[in-house]
């Protein structure tokens, strides 16, 4: 995983609400337990038609797109099955985050371990980012803070433990072997056997 203390980017948006993992990443294409190569299934059947062609329209084929580590989706993304090859998903293609205003728990859980950015917000900030597609924005991962292009600055939830990881760019398994000496210590030294 990639280490984050900030992220500054223009954002994409895809306003649907109920964006589920199915259309995240088909299932057709979780037949793999690499992370490399998701992303060209990433929203497969929204980007391209039956034939394989290019879906003009779709907002991720488009120039306005490209470089974009920032997509803001609409109410309620994420939901539907678990599948870690969601977020692996966008973050193959380049996206660092996800902004909605309500991201589904197990996809949330998902992307926090695998270095992806889930942020919720407010109604309002919500409305304002739809409004104004490819924004520039500014994510401090440190303070948990998102800052639009007028300067208005809002908060939003992360428990400590994913934004240092986060931060640190480190998974859980990580985490554990940067403390390997202590738990080692203390299988040795505590005073009763398991």
């Amino acid at each position: 995983m990639q280490a984050v203390e900030r992220i500054e980017s223009r954002t994409v948006v895809l306003p649907t609400n109920d964006i589920d993992t199915d259309q995240i990443i088909p299932a057709r294409f979780l037949t793999t337990t690499s992370r490399e190569g998701l992303g060209a299934g990433l929203f497969h059947d929204l980007r391209f038609d039956s034939d394989g062609a290019e879906n003009p329209d779709f907002i991720l084929n488009k120039a306005e797109a490209k470089g974009c580590t920032i997509l803001v989706g609409g109410n309620n993304f994420g939901c539907g099955s678990s599948r870690e090859h969601a977020p692996w998903a966008l973050l193959d293609c380049g996206f660092r985050v996800v902004i909605s205003t309500k991201i589904a728990d197990i996809f949330r859980n998902n992307s926090l371990k695998n270095g992806l950015l889930p942020i919720v917000i407010d109604q309002a900030t919500h409305a304002w980012l739809l409004e104004h597609p490819g924004a520039d924005v500014i994510i401090d991962v440190v303070r948990s803070t998102l800052e639009l292009p007028n300067g208005r600055v809002v908060s939003y939830p992360i428990d400590d433990f994913a934004r240092h990881c986060i931060v640190e760019g480190i998974d859980e398994f990580d985490f554990l072997q940067r403390h390997i000496d202590a738990i080692r210590q203390f299988e040795e030294t505590r005073p009763w056997t398991p």
